[in-house]
């Protein structure tokens, strides 16, 4: 399996990373066990997470994602087989949030106490706080580097403005720095990414993990019509993308799908693994089949044709 180097981190990964959004949701404990087997012993090695999964569901209050995840790496015997990134800053009710150290050094004892393991290989700030200095953040960073709990840090949701200014501090004051953004990006969401982050990203040697690959399961050809947002608890949330703009790009997705006997999972996916500054995408599956169609996708290559009916489309 192919490795990509995550920034100047030191990580390598393979080209997609299982998105831990759905353990604790929509996944059960028995199929998180089964969908992790299958990732892992296809070759793939980065799971991502975040404490505050799935706090949204009723009845949970977030960490039931890295419980799960955790329950697997003790039960499989693989934590040195796979690299673990979480995140830190989202609202954990009570047990608080955001960037300060005091948050910082509670939630990571938290998240590595439920992951079952000594080390965080990437620990990610999950959203930007503005109402903490930017130094607070990154000395506690640093702590837990020096503490040995935590091997790179990143950042997911910030802007090209607070990164900027977070790899200036981390040089001036010797401290670690972010070494991959995490940001929304696919073909549907374009713009934001590829105008301001990206070029920023490539000249600084970010890694980058986009999720929402495929906009909440919008670029798979699921959801057509309003008549097919039942099909998934996420489906209300992509009636916003039956528009004029979303049927082009799923048309141009079902030629090339049908020009490569391939689908538009795959495809979608294909796409942004052409793009030079991504390392993986971020992907989310909640059976055996849906997994299936995402570890195929590294193996589908799109020429210069396709990828410009894709662009054109969704420009």
């Amino acid at each position: 399996m192919e490795r990509r180097a995550l920034g100047n981190s030191g990580l390598s990964m393979a080209p997609l990373m299982f998105g831990g959004n759905v353990f604790g949701w929509t996944v059960d404990e028995p199929m998180a066990f089964r969908l992790l087997d299958t990732f892992v012993g296809e070759g793939f090695n980065a799971i991502d997470t975040a404490d505050v999964y799935s706090n949204w569901k009723e009845g949970n209050s977030g960490g039931e994602s890295e419980a799960q995840i955790g329950k697997w790496l003790k039960r499989s015997g693989k934590r040195d087989q796979v690299l673990i990134a979480t995140k830190v800053g989202h609202t954990m009710g009570k047990d608080g949030m955001g960037l300060s150290r005091e948050h910082i050094f509670r939630a990571v004892d938290a998240s590595l106490g439920r992951l079952r393991t000594d080390c965080i290989d990437l620990y990610q700030s999950h959203v930007d706080d503005p109402t903490i200095p930017m130094e607070e953040t990154l000395n506690a960073y640093s702590e837990l580097v020096k503490q040995g709990k935590v091997r790179v840090i990143g950042a997911s949701n910030f802007t090209r403005e607070r990164l900027s200014e977070a790899i200036r501090i981390s040089a001036e004051l010797g401290l670690p720095r972010y070494e991959s953004l995490q940001p929304l990006y696919n073909l549907y969401d374009r713009a934001h990414y590829e105008g301001e982050l990206e070029p920023f990203c490539s000249e600084r040697h970010f890694g980058v993990i986009p999720y929402s690959s495929l906009r909440s399961g919008f670029l798979t050809g699921k959801y057509r019509s309003e008549a097919d947002l039942s099909k998934s608890a996420r489906g209300q949330g992509v009636k916003k993308f039956l528009n004029e703009r979303g049927f082009q790009i799923l048309a141009a997705l079902d030629h090339v799908s049908e020009q490569l006997d391939s689908n538009p999972t795959r495809v979608a996916l294909a796409w942004l693994l052409a793009r030079p500054s991504i390392t993986a995408p971020i992907v989310s599956a909640t059976d055996p089949k849906q997994l299936a169609d995402l570890l195929a996708a590294p193996f589908l290559k799109l020429d210069a044709v396709h990828l410009k009916m894709l662009n054109d489309a969704s420009a």
